[in-house]
């Protein structure tokens, strides 16, 4: 699909919110205007997509999607009855940000996505308030990223709040599109590990090999993994993977998993070939 957009001029690394044209008030918030096609017309872009210039060089990638209020202007339209996404109080809109120095002006763009895209999610009250260094979070991008493409890795800090868990999870799948989601933390029997049960409510296909191949590989270092209850399975068209706390597990849990992700990413996202042996 062709995409026209009106760029506000941009460093490398910078992002701002694409709103349709006619919401675009320099005055209000700095964004990028949406020319053609009108709003309802583009398709749900996940994290991770490019809009790419005329030449193919990714320009712009989408890193996230929010809601953002409309400026005053719009508001004064919508009252008197102008198009209906021109009425409503706020948009939905990606986040995009840029991959080179852009200048202010029209840019027609086509979208491309290559590879997958990472959400990692560590569960720690120490860490979120700062007490605590995330070493296992960094692990799972590393790690997945040596074994299979990439296009976007982001990562995310919480407390052992479920309805904090519970919304940033369904926000990663359902809203911004990653296609893996792991968390670190919160699976075992203290009081606070909320992270199975909090993700298991969630999901809409559990995967049940994936969480006996993480045991049997934890099972193989420590009979201490038999406390482990995590949750692994689909939500939308993303996977989301439990994964103990430490660093050590971490990779030693993934280790038995990533053999099978690509393959489970592309039957769950619509892949038509015969599964192989």
């Amino acid at each position: 699909m062709n995409i026209l957009l009106h760029v506000h001029s941009c460093k490398r690394g910078q992002c701002l919110p694409l709103l349709p044209v006619a919401a675009t008030d320099t005055d209000f918030c700095r964004s990028h205007g949406l020319m053609t096609p009108e709003p309802w017309a583009v398709p749900h872009l996940r994290v991770g997509t490019c809009f790419c210039g005329a030449c193919g060089t990714a320009l712009l990638k989408v890193t996230g999607r929010t809601w953002m209020p409309l400026p005053p202007s719009m508001a004064a339209l919508g009252s008197k009855g102008d198009e209906p996404w021109q009425a409503a109080h706020a948009a939905q809109c990606l986040l995009l940000t840029a991959l080179t120095d852009l200048p202010e002006g029209p840019l027609e763009v086509t979208t491309r996505k290559t590879g997958h895209s990472l959400a990692w999610v560590t569960l720690s009250d120490k860490g979120a308030r700062g007490q605590r260094l995330d070493l296992s979070g960094p692990a799972i991008a590393e790690m997945i990223g040596s074994t299979m493409p990439l296009c976007h890795s982001q990562g995310f800090l919480l407390p052992d709040e479920p309805d904090q868990l519970r919304a940033l999870l369904t926000d990663l799948a359902l809203s911004m599109g990653f296609d893996i989601i792991c968390t670190t933390g919160g699976t075992g029997l203290s009081p606070r590990d909320i992270t199975p049960q909090t993700t298991a409510a969630l999901l809409d296909t559990p995967l049940p090999g994936f969480t006996q191949a993480m045991l049997a590989a934890s099972l193989a270092k420590t009979p201490h993994a038999v406390i482990s209850r995590a949750a692994a399975g689909t939500l939308g068209q993303s996977i989301i993977i439990n994964l103990p706390g430490s660093r050590k597990a971490v990779v030693e849990n993934l280790a038995a998993v990533l053999p099978a992700l690509p393959h489970a990413l592309a039957k769950l996202q619509g892949d038509p070939a015969d599964c192989g042996g």
